[in-house]
């Protein structure tokens, strides 16, 4: 199933409520807004001026999430059944589909990211490809919801997506088989002969779990007393829940500041530190990937342990999203996604439209076939984003080779874990 610009939230605070804060009381500005919005929908609607029957549900809807829209791109409305399906993500359930998390920009749907092991992934979709056709119906024209509707189906059912690829809008069409698709938030394994390897794809509920699984395992298993340390790749990670990036920080650093919220007020600010005697990692080395499209949750975890000095970092520069969402519940109506803070690092950082620079760059060998298509234009790119300063960046390439002895930024982390640190290099003109 494809997952709308709900999974882009990327750091949600799900079932947060609205803290008592009356949004007529900040202004009659609003106010007359909504007397304004009101007026002009009950001219539209309520007579009979209108060429055809309208359909009112649609034109609300629509109505809604254009005003979200106009604050950022992150803000968006859920209605029941969507509220219903970022609930079965987040919790980590089975759902049936394609295996994508996409966005709407400029009309089009962008993925965001292919999620491990899923049909999207295995056909060899890639993030920021551009849908522009679903089987024979065009996408643009269609809402977000509209557009996820048609990708998803019964198991065992056949969609035919064409996308765009790249600069050049290189034309490509994929026939998928949908799938019933359990997310595994983090795979692991033994690297080099004697490195942990965490893979984390989405922190959802069950990731902290899984992490805590994974380094139980590795201090049990096969050359436990001779492991050099730790790889965790965040790659293409595009987030999910706050609590779970704070709680995955904390398994590798004993004390410091994680990451702090700020609101629009004062009174908003937030500060998350870690617990003492919660640290897993036992102060094994710790080696951090992240590419163009690890974002949000993805990065309040680099950014904390680059920080805390606790790892070091490598692979392009992040896709700088510093913002919070929360949800906010709006009984049988679904619920309100609104961005509500920024969040910062332990030294202060604002990644918003920066993004985090790794302290070792290392870039993949993109096949030719693929050179100027995988790049992340990162947050910076996105139409009505929050502003950070005039120092924005943009993003970098979000390609991970899937075949690992072709993993330049993997080989380069084992590598530094074995005393063998890659060269130090500035970021060029075109990631920047």
């Amino acid at each position: 199933m494809a997952r709308a610009a709900l999974y882009l939230t990327l750091g949600a605070l799900v079932g947060v409520g609205l803290g008592g804060v009356s949004l007529a009381a900040k202004g009659a500005t609003g106010v007359k807004g909504v007397a304004l919005y009101k007026r002009v929908m009950d001219a539209a609607l309520s007579r009979d001026d209108f060429v055809d029957e309208p359909d009112v549900t649609k034109i609300n809807e629509a109505g809604i999430n254009s005003m979200l829209a106009a604050l950022d791109p992150h803000s968006n409305y859920l209605d029941p059944k969507q509220l219903g399906e970022f609930q079965t993500t987040m919790k980590g359930e089975e759902f049936g589909g394609l295996g994508l998390e996409v966005m709407q920009e400029s009309g089009f749907v962008k993925v965001v990211s292919p999620i491990d092991d899923t049909p999207a992934a295995r056909i060899g979709m890639l993030a920021n490809d551009v849908i522009v056709k679903i089987d024979d119906t065009d996408v643009q024209g269609l809402s977000l919801k509209e557009a996820v509707d048609r990708m998803r189906g019964p198991a065992n059912t056949p969609v035919r997506l064409t996308v765009q690829r790249g600069a050049n809008h290189d034309a490509k069409v994929f026939t998928i088989v949908r799938e019933i698709i359990h997310v595994q938030p983090v795979r692991s394994r033994i690297e080099g002969g004697d490195v942990g390897y965490i893979r984390i794809t989405q922190f959802n509920q069950q990731a902290y779990d899984s992490v805590r699984a994974a380094l139980a395992k590795f201090k049990t298993g096969p050359g436990a007393g001779a492991l050099k340390g730790y790889i965790v790749d965040l790659r293409n990670n595009p987030g999910g829940l706050l609590t779970q990036s704070i709680e995955i920080a904390n398994a590798f650093v004993e004390d410091g500041d994680i990451v702090s919220t700020r609101g629009r007020y004062a009174d908003q600010t937030q500060t998350y530190s870690a617990r003492p005697g919660f640290d897993l990692s036992e102060g094994k080395p710790v080696v951090v990937l992240i590419n163009g499209g690890s974002a949000s949750a993805s990065e309040i975890v680099a950014g904390a342990l680059q920080d805390l000095h606790r790892a070091s970092l490598i692979g392009t520069r992040s896709f700088g999203k510093g913002s919070v969402q929360t949800v906010l519940p709006l009984g049988d109506n679904g619920a309100l996604k609104l961005t509500t803070a920024r969040y910062y690092t332990p030294s202060g950082r604002s990644i918003q439209a920066k993004g985090i620079v790794p302290d070792y760059r290392v870039l993949e060998n993109i096949p030719d076939d693929l050179k100027g298509k995988v790049a992340s234009r990162g947050e910076a790119s996105l139409t009505g984003h929050l502003k950070n300063g005039d120092d924005e960046k943009t993003g970098s390439d979000a390609y991970v080779p899937p075949d690992v002895t072709k993993d330049t930024q993997l080989i380069a982390a084992v590598n530094l874990l074995h005393g063998n640190p890659p060269p130090k290099e500035p970021e060029t003109a075109s990631t920047k």
